[in-house]
């Protein structure tokens, strides 16, 4: 299917690797411009080199920076001609127990997790609006669905950021001008972050690597980790010309983990 998407831009953050990259190179897939950012400059140029190559028929600009600042974000928006679609994300806060953190360590996951996608929405829709053509994706986690005792910080700043989605992405301003605004929630996903939670456990239990990986695995209805290729299609979607009746919605893709109706 031709999603619709071809000569569109799209901003997609932390795009150097993970789901992040999932996504980059599956819009790349359609024919879509890039302006991808990550922290780490020399993985993004990198990242970028092979989506030119994979896509020679696209632009690829590679902006190094830290989406949770005001300079960040400054300098991605302005090496995007136009944002038809942004895809919202950022690296998880840590774990741990609630009684070890304080102010700092919970604005710094309110800073990337909730309050700097909420800034490039507010700089992107009215102008998504104005050209009748906008797709927002966050990438949050299933965390916001079914929350996780250790991940305190996620579960908190990315609950806020679901909210507030909630009532923006049905201002008739916006919904009712071809602007949606989705979230997508992951659970298990063979990435960095998740390899980096199994030594967490490994530390912890004293098991294997191949132990902890396989307890996890076994744990999924669908009996494996999802990729972040997959992650990216489903993402490309949410973004089609298609899609545009889609909107204010959580979906969730983590193999069947999540045991509740609703």
């Amino acid at each position: 299917m031709d999603l619709g998407l071809k000569g569109r831009w799209a901003l997609v953050c932390a795009a150097s690797k993970g789901l992040g990259r999932g996504c980059a190179e599956a819009l790349a897939g359609e024919g879509v411009n890039l302006v991808i950012t990550a922290r780490g400059d020399e993985v993004l140029q990198a990242t970028a080199a092979a989506l030119r190559a994979a896509n020679p028929h696209v632009e690829v600009r590679a902006v190094a920076g830290d989406i949770a600042t005001p300079e960040g974000r400054a300098a991605a928006l302005a090496a995007c001609p136009q944002v038809d679609i942004l895809v919202n994300n950022a690296g998880g806060p840590p774990p741990g127990d609630f009684r070890d953190w304080g102010r700092e360590q919970w604005l710094a996951a309110l800073e990337a997790n909730m309050l700097a996608p909420i800034e490039l929405i507010k700089a992107t829709v009215d102008a998504m609006a104005a050209r009748g053509f906008g797709r927002v994706v966050n990438i949050t986690s299933g965390s916001v669905k079914a929350p996780i005792d250790v991940l305190g910080l996620s579960n908190g700043a990315r609950s806020g950021l679901t909210g507030f989605v909630a009532g923006v992405a049905r201002q008739p301003r916006l919904a009712g001008r071809n602007v949606t605004i989705n979230n997508l929630l992951p659970g298990a996903f063979d990435t960095e972050r998740l390899r980096k939670g199994w030594a967490a456990a490994v530390a912890r239990s004293g098991e294997s690597v191949e132990a902890v990986a396989d307890k996890r695995r076994a744990a999924i209805p669908a009996q494996r980790f999802g990729t972040a290729e997959e992650f990216g299609q489903i993402c490309a979607m949410l973004c089609s010309a298609q899609a545009g009746y889609l909107t204010g919605q959580n979906i969730l893709l983590d193999g069947g983990a999540y045991p509740g109706t609703f």
